[in-house]
């Protein structure tokens, strides 16, 4: 079954400081599941990568490499460019999300699929909504 992958997830598989064990489950899923993503996930990802770099906590060439082995997961971009600007801020407001997060939860409700996530007030939201969670 596909899902919602949230960014929280995907950081932990790469930085020692957010790795969980929830995290190892979900890379296990992908061996026969895929993962669905809203567009800004590359944005996000890319800018926690070059956080991590800038503050010694990764190597340049280990965050290229962690890119490079991204784009042969089974983790799809979604091509529908979402909800717009007013959508996605009144999301936010109902379950208390920052904008970045209510796209996540939109990306799930809009597919009906489950979403994986490490962020408790995701979580939340995520239930709140109808949306299962990913254990």
């Amino acid at each position: 079954m596909s899902f919602v992958l949230d960014n929280s997830v995907v950081t932990g598989w790469y930085l020692p400081d957010q790795a969980t064990s929830y995290c190892q489950t979900i890379a296990t899923r992908l061996e026969s599941d895929k993962a669905l993503v809203p567009s800004l996930w590359q944005h996000e990802l890319a800018s926690v990568l070059k956080t991590a770099c800038t503050r010694g906590k990764l190597s340049l060439d280990a965050a290229r490499e962690i890119l490079d082995t991204l784009s042969t997961l089974p983790i799809e971009v979604d091509a529908n460019p979402g909800p717009g600007q007013r959508q996605l801020f009144e999301l936010a407001m109902r379950y208390k999300l920052s904008c970045y997060d209510a796209a996540y939860l939109e990306l799930a409700m809009r597919h009906g699929l489950p979403i994986a996530t490490q962020d408790a007030q995701l979580k939340d939201a995520a239930v709140a909504a109808g949306v299962a969670v990913l254990r």
